[in-house]
């Protein structure tokens, strides 16, 4: 693919070849300022509702995101899935490969699943992450992102996907630790998975709720809610569901969710500054009208960046 990218109506009728085509030159030719205009086209255009499942390894994130994809498909609903998995120290690519674990049908066309390398971010949401949630967002009803694992991811996904989803596994202590560590002021939904062992899930989501009562605010609008889930049984999917639409509705009917997405692309222009430049570069980007460079990027961050990035560079070669 050479010259311009496709526009997005040919984008959304398109199947799995064309997206995977574009996201291979998103990470290919990130620097073009092609591909920046392009990005900030799409991520003003968001089609669907993002997702994101976080939670420690073994808790049943891939099994989750199965039951998912086949939930939003019996609804009519194109599904796209980012696997972020850890990076190979060799290569650099991704790890484990969390498309190999998701049973999709590669003749349907209406699931699109990427695997991608978490790279140097302790977050797990490189800048190729973020451009490929934002193209799938524009293109796809859902979008399922799931993270490597458990600690920094909580707050890098928040910053990416407009409903949290942490995931929790009955009889593993996981509702104190997080309480602990904070993470339970960031899901927007609680998931306790494997709840076909009955007893302890009760009980972890008997913590849970404890634990969300103590770490949030009683003033907040919404309320986490707490489901039970089994993947294995297929119990629970349901509820689960309609807790995300229930969110999603809640976001777009008090304004939150454009709210959020701006102040998401903000976040993306000073993250991919600090990887690009670092403490130093946040520190001219303070240092010079601020807010003028964070107001812009609310709208083109993408853009944002590449200007920075050319004014910077001119910087240090006089």
């Amino acid at each position: 693919m050479s010259g311009s990218f496709p526009d997005l109506v040919e984008l959304r009728a398109g199947g799995k070849r064309l997206l995977s085509r574009v996201l291979t030159r998103l990470e290919t030719h990130a620097a073009d300022p092609v591909t920046a205009a392009f990005l900030d086209d799409v991520a003003n255009r968001p089609l669907g509702h993002v997702l994101g499942l976080t939670g420690p390894p073994g808790v049943g994130k891939s099994s989750l995101t199965d039951a998912l994809i086949s939930a939003f498909r019996a609804d009519g609903l194109r599904v796209g899935v980012l696997a972020v998995d850890p990076s190979s120290a060799l290569t650099g690519g991704a790890l484990l490969g969390d498309r190999t674990r998701l049973k999709t049908d590669p003749d349907d066309d209406g699931v699109f699943v990427r695997s991608m390398a978490a790279r140097d971010r302790l977050g797990g949401l490189s800048d190729e992450a973020v451009a490929a949630i934002a193209l799938l967002r524009a293109v796809c009803d859902r979008v399922i992102v799931e993270t490597v694992g458990i600690g920094q991811s909580e707050g890098d996904l928040k910053q990416a996907v407009d409903s949290v989803v942490l995931c929790i596994q009955p009889g593993s202590g996981d509702s104190l630790q997080f309480m602990k560590a904070g993470i339970m002021e960031l899901p927007d939904v609680v998931a306790v998975t494997k709840a076909d062992m009955e007893v302890l899930a009760r009980r972890a989501a008997s913590d849970v709720k404890g634990a969300l009562s103590l770490s949030r605010s009683t003033a907040e609008d919404w309320q986490v809610p707490v489901c039970e889930v089994s993947a294995q049984n297929q119990t629970g999917i349901d509820e689960l569901v309609s807790q995300l639409n229930r969110h999603r509705v809640f976001l777009e009917d008090c304004g939150r969710l454009s709210e959020r997405r701006r102040a998401q692309h903000a976040a993306w222009f000073k993250d991919m500054v600090r990887a690009e430049f670092g403490a130093a570069g946040l520190r001219v980007m303070a240092a010079e009208k601020t807010t003028a460079w964070l107001e812009h990027a609310e709208t083109a961050p993408f853009r944002s960046f590449a200007a920075f990035s050319t004014e910077l560079q001119l910087r240090l070669e006089r």
